[in-house]
């Protein structure tokens, strides 16, 4: 009596675990335009070089001659993002200033490789990041300073 009870018990555990809720992330925006943000699968961080022409294609319907001349942009620029990062001696702003610089290289450099239609939406696309960069960090107008990424409405402004 005892052992069938005790096999009712663990049989009732095995069918009712998967049955326990799941934490499901909220989904968040993707971030960054074409060094930052989310990399395929919504994984956290920067996107590879591939994964960043993949997405460039698509956006812009890039040319096989483009992205052949924009994938070594976009390794070089994470090289010197890597380079950047494992350089200890180097201060936050200082370092924030160099890759700011690297990402104005990169998107010069890529720019320059569009043509009419394609650099309007590259434009378009940069001044959202630009405005979303300023906004997270609390640089907008009527701002608080926090970052608002946690999936909050930013507060009413009076």
């Amino acid at each position: 009596m005892k052992s069938q009870r005790k096999y009712f018990w663990i049989l009732t555990l095995l069918l009712a675990v998967p049955m326990l809720p799941t934490r499901v992330p909220a989904a968040q925006p993707q971030g960054g335009g074409y060094g930052g943000g989310r990399g395929e699968g919504g994984r956290r961080g920067p996107m590879s070089p591939d994964e960043q022409l993949k997405r460039m294609t698509k956006e812009f319907q890039l040319t096989a001659d483009q992205q052949s001349k924009i994938k070594p942009i976009l390794v070089d620029e994470q090289k010197k993002i890597e380079d950047l990062r494992s350089d200890s001696s180097a201060d936050r702003e200082t370092m924030r200033g160099k890759m700011k610089q690297i990402r104005q290289d990169t998107n010069d450099h890529v720019r320059a490789l569009l043509d009419d239609k394609q650099k309007e939406s590259f434009d378009k696309l940069e001044k959202e990041r630009q405005e979303r960069m300023q906004n997270r960090h609390g640089g907008g107008p009527g701002s608080t300073g926090r970052d608002n990424s946690g999936g909050n409405p930013p507060p009413p402004q009076n």
